[in-house]
């Protein structure tokens, strides 16, 4: 019973971390994990003058470590460059493999799709340095020993993960993930080799399949996100108020000159003029699904919100809201194009 009432306190005191609506990233990002590794099992091969011979390896857990940065470009695709360390022991050799190395990869975030959560998927090249780490052993009718060497070659990965955007902090958020990384070619180590009768004679170690499953827990921060937009009741009419309209390109979320103009003038009314607080509203067209519709009326109001700021107004007057394409000023039906339907209202109170 205590244990089920720690794990339910727990479970609940979690819930105002990650009940945060998911974003997608728009600009510069840093990002890191740690967690554990498996090496597949390999079947190096053992070379000495005039013969060779198969042996099955196997691998304990080790530790991973990644770090990356990278850009989110507003549309749930991201590019990033990583460093990584592996580590295993192994058995036959005895010793242990220990990877680093640099990946470019790809990722692409579904905005939208699962309430609280930021499922993503990703691949990416690189080149990975795998160090052979003192091997020593037996094999039929010989011993074998060698420093700790290095060889290298081309990687590939596949990335599983998803993010919890912590509430309180914009921008950041809770990763899990899954890696899958392969080596292509084959590496070959220098060992010495003593026969059980005679002198020692140069051989190699030729390691095959080389297969990394990592499983991973961190860290994101992306910088610059502005808090998310809250839904908002639908409002009463407000005899005193006061409205800018800031019409959008298609699809697009970033500022017109004529659009930049009207935040403008909304920035100046606002500094002789008395009002409680500012609603910043974006709204879309029926043109795209209603998930990303939501998703791109929030980056056109944190677009406006943000130049407001820029151009003078307090952030803490500003109130987001995002309505997809639930208020249309033109009603149409589902799927049209209309220009008037892809604003942010600045409406002062």
């Amino acid at each position: 019973m205590k244990l089920r009432s720690a794990l339910l306190a727990a479970t609940m005191l979690s819930l105002p971390i990650v009940a945060a609506h998911a974003q997608a990233i728009d600009g510069p990002y840093v990002a890191g994990g740690a967690g554990i590794n498996f090496l597949q099992n390999q079947n190096p091969k053992f070379s000495v003058p005039g013969a060779s011979v198969s042996r099955n390896s196997q691998s304990a857990v080790g530790p991973a470590v990644v770090i990356s940065t990278g850009w989110g470009f507003g549309n749930g695709f991201r590019a990033e460059i990583e460093g990584d360390y592996l580590r295993n022991a192994t058995t036959t050799p005895n010793g242990g493999e220990l990877k680093a190395g640099a990946m470019a990869n790809v990722l692409y975030d579904f905005v939208g799709v699962v309430p609280m959560i930021q499922p993503y998927v990703g691949v990416g090249a690189g080149y990975q340095w795998a160090f052979e780490q003192r091997p020593h052993g037996a094999g039929p009718g010989f011993t074998y020993a060698g420093p700790t060497r290095a060889d290298g070659g081309f990687a590939y990965q596949a990335i599983l993960g998803a993010a919890y955007p912590i509430a309180s902090v914009p921008g950041l958020a809770i990763t899990a993930e899954y890696r899958f990384m392969g080596l292509e070619g084959s590496r070959s180590y220098g060992v010495a080799v003593v026969p059980a009768a005679g002198t020692a004679v140069h051989g190699s170690i030729t390691p095959t399949k080389d297969f990394n499953h990592s499983i991973l827990i961190g860290m994101r921060y992306a910088f610059g996100m502005a808090p998310p937009a809250a839904p908002a009741p639908m409002p009463v009419a407000d005899v005193g108020a006061k409205s800018f309209l800031v019409f959008f390109d298609w699809d697009k979320y970033n500022l017109t000159g004529r659009a930049a103009g009207i935040v403008r003038e909304a920035a100046s009314y606002s500094q002789g003029n008395q009002y409680t607080r500012i609603d910043v509203d974006g709204n879309t067209d029926t043109s795209g699904t209603p998930q990303y519709n939501q998703g791109l009326s929030e980056r056109r109001a944190r677009t406006v919100a943000g130049e407001l700021v820029r151009d003078g107004v307090p952030q803490n007057a500003i109130s987001m809201h995002a309505y997809g394409d639930t208020k249309l000023l033109v009603p149409t039906g589902p799927g049209v194009r209309e220009p008037q339907n892809r604003r942010v209202e600045i409406v002062f109170h």
